[in-house]
């Protein structure tokens, strides 16, 4: 009797983790650190802990990367890179409401606003876009512009290019 109140008490656990694991309404962009609550440098298991398991495979893509969605076949969200079996990357996906840097910066603030507020180093040009770049000692953050307003935000290792 006893062991199955435990057992079922250790599946109720993991039953409520597993509910409250999801990509956040309003992620947030840790400069060096994380973005969504993900940090790089964990593994596929704390992504799904942090994340939930809601989420597709990259065929195309250089590293493996899993696509978080609020729904099925929605742009709008979080991609998770990895290299080996550690985060090496993560980025928005298009635009998710609510998301924001430091200070507030959201999505559609000017370029010369996140260079005040954040004081990002300098300019990476991509293929469509521009990056904001601020290199700390282990990582990289950029800020995804397109048209001269903040499109997205990224982290990835330090050094590492911010174009996808």
């Amino acid at each position: 009797m006893r062991r199955s109140l435990i057992a079922t008490a250790v599946a109720a656990l993991f039953l409520a983790a597993t509910a409250a694991a999801g990509l956040p309404k309003a992620g947030v962009l840790v400069p060096g650190r994380s973005l969504g609550g993900v940090r790089l440098g964990e593994s596929p298991r704390a992504v799904r802990a942090a994340l939930g398991t809601f989420y597709g495979t990259c065929r195309g893509c250089r590293h493996r990367t899993w696509y978080f969605t609020y729904r099925p076949f929605d742009r709008h969200g979080l991609a998770v890179e990895f290299t080996g079996r550690r985060v090496s990357g993560v980025y928005t996906l298009w635009r998710p409401s609510g998301w924001h840097a430091p200070h507030k910066v959201g999505f559609g603030s000017s370029a010369l606003a996140v260079h005040r507020l954040i004081g990002a180093s300098h300019t990476v040009v991509c293929t469509d876009y521009e990056a904001l770049v601020l290199d700390s000692a282990h990582a990289r953050t950029a800020y995804y512009l397109l048209n001269g307003r903040l499109w997205g935000l990224g982290l990835f290792r330090r050094g590492a290019s911010p174009c996808r």
